[in-house]
């Protein structure tokens, strides 16, 4: 297979990224594999898709840091691509990492990616279901039994009331963000600096104001689906609970954020959850998904890069980037057999 990774920057990537450990195992099985930033895509005139791109030389690599220092030295050369010529293009990049600095690059994975799908190359995750999960109201699509108690609004007066209901209680982060930035827990005895929370949430557009779960003071669950179902080998499924360290104050539980990884058991209550978003990513061609749970509900559903895969392999002794990749290699092979029966959402979570 031919196989291209789209991230926002290959420069910025990092050893413990999925991503990386994703495009590795696709060399350690023989594939052949390419990178592109989301700023080197073209449109030409013949109408064909083209992109700048980097592949890497060697077919083994020691370790995920080799692997990486060589994609972001100057010893590989870049070249000038045609998309029609990849089996599959997977979108890793984050728009949300765009949003301030470069906002023309926001979509331009969705955008040439699905054009991309118009010369029968397969694109994942369904650009144009990410089209509608580019911010946070996607999980507001999904069943109302799931989801924490939400408002969205810029009003200051209204996500005031909106607290006060919760009994002073709450959650403020941005629709559109990832990392855990701009996220603040309100308590009661927080309302005098209420205003200067929204205020500092506002400046990037809607606020999120969300039910907080007490559940949350022992971190969360970030689980991966793919092809809409939890990822597992033998009953291991690739998870792992997100908890804040000892003694910090920050209510986040993002790994960017300074939380660390801990090994966490599945129960039926949490494949519950899955089976019931299952429908609705199935719809939109989610094939690689990232949910994260808390109790019973999910708080966010990250279908563009979510990480964390390399510690759910960790813990369960299980090489899920492989079976990520047995699964593309099936996509592939079912379009040599069915090349014109299956469009590219249904190919995503097939």
């Amino acid at each position: 297979m031919r196989i291209a990774f789209v991230v926002n920057r290959i420069d910025t990537e990092c050893v413990d990224y999925t991503t990386t450990h994703l495009a590795m195992e696709g060399v350690t099985q023989g594939h052949e594999i390419w990178y592109i930033n989301i700023s080197d895509f073209s449109y030409a005139p013949d109408e064909h898709i083209l992109a700048r791109a980097l592949k890497p030389k060697l077919n083994v690599y020691e370790s995920a840091t080799a692997f990486l220092d060589e994609l972001q030295s100057r010893q590989v050369m870049w070249e000038q691509v045609s998309l029609d010529t990849f089996d599959i293009i997977f979108l890793r990049n984050d728009p949300s990492e765009d949003t301030m600095s470069r906002p023309w690059a926001r979509l331009a994975g969705i955008n040439f990616g699905r054009l991309a799908t118009r010369h029968g190359v397969i694109v994942l995750n369904d650009p144009v279901g990410l089209l509608q999960a580019v911010n946070k109201m996607y999980l507001q699509y999904f069943p109302e039994k799931i989801r924490p108690k939400t408002l969205i609004s810029r009003d200051k007066e209204q996500i005031k009331a909106f607290i006060h209901t919760m009994g002073g209680f709450g959650v403020l982060k941005p629709i559109a963000g990832s990392g855990g930035r701009n996220v603040f827990l309100v308590r009661p005895e927080d309302s005098p600096n209420v205003n200067q929370m929204i205020e500092a949430v506002s400046r990037d557009g809607y606020v999120i104001a969300q039910e907080y779960l007490p559940e949350a003071n022992r971190g969360d669950i970030r689980l991966f689906l793919m092809n809409g179902q939890p990822l597992e080998l033998d009953g291991k499924y690739a998870a792992f609970r997100r908890v804040r360290k000892e003694g910090d104050g920050d209510m986040r539980s993002n790994m960017t954020a300074g939380a660390i990884s801990e090994k966490v058991d599945i129960t039926p209550e949490i494949l519950e959850i899955a089976e019931l978003i299952r429908p609705k990513l199935i719809e939109d061609g989610m094939f690689l998904v990232g949910i994260d749970i808390v109790g019973d509900k999910v708080l966010e559903l990250n279908v563009f890069s979510p990480g964390g895969l390399f510690s759910a392999a960790r813990f369960e002794g299980v090489n899920f980037h492989r079976i990520i990749i047995e699964a593309l290699e099936r996509k592939v092979d079912y379009v040599k057999h069915y090349p014109l029966d299956f469009d590219n959402v249904k190919l995503a979570t097939l």
